[in-house]
This record gives C-alpha cells, sequence and structure tokens, in this order.
C-alpha cells in the first residue's frame, strides 16, 4: 500500500519535469525515424524493450544463483557481463518508448529508468570488481544491482498494468461491441480515398472505401486513442494510410498493419460486408 500510494506521488510530481522534458526532447531529436520505429519494436507487433529486457535479467538472475554456490565465480562472472552488456539496448528501446508517453506516464517512467541505470551501475562495478580479482565485492555488488532492479521491475509494472503504458489501447473497444452485423451506413456515401467516422453503440469505427471493398477498423489509436478520423492520410509503400494526429503512428487502411510507431501494434479492424447497399460490420 506504501509503494501504490508513493507511485500515486510520482505521477503528480511536476519537478520531474524538468528533467524528463528535456530528455524526451533530446531523445526524439537524436534518433531518426526509422530507428525509433525499429526500437518500439514496430518490425516485431509488439512493444521491444519488454522483450528485450528478457536477457540482461535472465543473466542476471542466473549469475545471482552461481553467486551462492561455491566453485562458479567464473560462470557468474561472464554471466553478470552479459547482462550488463544487453542492459543497454534494453535500455535505449525502453528510453525510445518512454519518450511517446504521456505526462504522468513519463514521470514514473523516469523512475523506472533511474533505478534500472542504477542497478546497471552496480553490475558495471560488479564486474570490474570480478575482473580485478575481488570476487567477494562483485558478489555484493551484484546482489545490490539485483535488489535496485527488482525495484525497477516493480515501477515498470505499475507503468504497464497501472498506467496501461505499452499497451494496445484499442484493443477494449472490441470488448464493447455486440456480437452479431451491425449497420454502419450507405455504401453510397463513401468515397474512395476518404474515411468516414460511423459508430457501434459507444464505439467509434473508421470506414474506408477502397476500390469495391470496404475495410473498418477501430477510430481510436491503439497508441494513445488518438481520434483517427481526425488523421492524415498518406501512402506507404504503395498503400493507403492513415496517421494518428496525436503521435504519428500510421496504420494501412487495407488491413490496420502499423508501418510507423510509436504504436507497435496493428489497428484492430472488423469484418464487413455489404448487403442491399448498406455498409455492416461484426468482430473479427
Amino acid at each position: 500500500m506504501a509503494m501504490r500510494k508513493l507511485l500515486d506521488r510520482v505521477e503528480m510530481a511536476g519537478a520531474l519535469d524538468r528533467v524528463g522534458d528535456p530528455l524526451r526532447r533530446g531523445v526524439r531529436a537524436v534518433l531518426p525515424d526509422r530507428v525509433r520505429d525499429a526500437l518500439h519494436g514496430v518490425w516485431l507487433g509488439h512493444p521491444l524493450h519488454p522483450a528485450a529486457v528478457q536477457l540482461p535479467v535472465g543473466a542476471w538472475m542466473s549469475a545471482a544463483v552461481l553467486d551462492a554456490l561455491p566453485g562458479t565465480g567464473k560462470a557468474a562472472t561472464v554471466l553478470v557481463g552479459v547482462g550488463t552488456a544487453t542492459a543497454v539496448p534494453a535500455a535505449v528501446a525502453g528510453l525510445t518508448d518512454w519518450a511517446s508517453l504521456s505526462r504522468k506516464q513519463r514521470r514514473v517512467g523516469l523512475v523506472h529508468a533511474a533505478a534500472n541505470a542504477i542497478a546497471l551501475g552496480l553490475y558495471a562495478g560488479s564486474l570490474a570488481a570480478r575482473l580485478t580479482g575481488n570476487g567477494r565485492r562483485g558478489r555484493w555488488l551484484a546482489y545490490a544491482g539485483l535488489g535496485t532492479a527488482s525495484l525497477g521491475a516493480y515501477v515498470g509494472g505499475h507503468l504497464s498494468f497501472r498506467q496501461a503504458a505499452g499497451v494496445n489501447q484499442a484493443e477494449p473497444f472490441l470488448r464493447q461491441i455486440p456480437e452479431g452485423w451491425h449497420d454502419l451506413c450507405e455504401h453510397a456515401e463513401l468515397t474512395e480515398g476518404k474515411p468516414m467516422v460511423a459508430r457501434i453503440g459507444d464505439v467509434p469505427v473508421l470506414v474506408t472505401r477502397l476500390g469495391d471493398g470496404v475495410t473498418v477498423m477501430i477510430e481510436r489509436c491503439g497508441h494513445h486513442t488518438g481520434p483517427l478520423g481526425d488523421g492524415e492520410l498518406t501512402r506507404v509503400g504503395g498503400a493507403d494510410c492513415v496517421v494518428c494526429p496525436w503521435h504519428g503512428s500510421t496504420f494501412r487502411l487495407a488491413d490496420g498493419v502499423v508501418v510507423r510507431g510509436p504504436a507497435a501494434t496493428d489497428q484492430p479492424l472488423l469484418r464487413t460486408r455489404v448487403v442491399d447497399g448498406r455498409v455492416q460490420a461484426s468482430l473479427p
């Protein structure tokens, strides 16, 4: 309970913005768009950071077990080195995701990053101590690093599961759509290349005519629920796409595939059909 209250206070700590805002601008200025897309995990289909952290965490946890056993010092040193090396690209991916979060999320993310940066420093010190023959100091530094990384993981859990950072926020809209087919609009109302916004109950959907076909996707961007109906149309790789007006995530209209971040997951599509000149949609 105390930790939850503390993190609630972190969310409201505007003083953190003095560090966070310049850092965010720096991240966005330094990394080209294609690099950011790769680090967001657009090519992977979900955020890269959670997958990348498995390497350092696995190596460090294994090193902790070996440090508790006799005669395993060399193997533990190798694992500490592997964890320290792989933590760097994992941190860069996490920093890239962090720069696209909302303000309150960035404040918590800053604490998460700080804890992990301290943990990385402790493990680097542990590796240096081991390589210079001070195995005892190396073990204690490693255990301190593991404890700090565990604290960072707790804060990361708050960020993901309490604040919904990095999740596809369009998916919950699907669960608000009843089973069955739902009438949307007249097919003749649609102009190719000009999506329109319709509603299924309280759920906004983006209806697009592409040739003789029609596609219907959830209209709220999966990254931060930005209104895709207000977004610009563009072409990427010869395909018509819609750009979220909030953070620039770009999705193919034909199939919802994300082609540019910061969103890392595809935009949910519905099944469609045309009956008596009326466009209808249902759950996939």
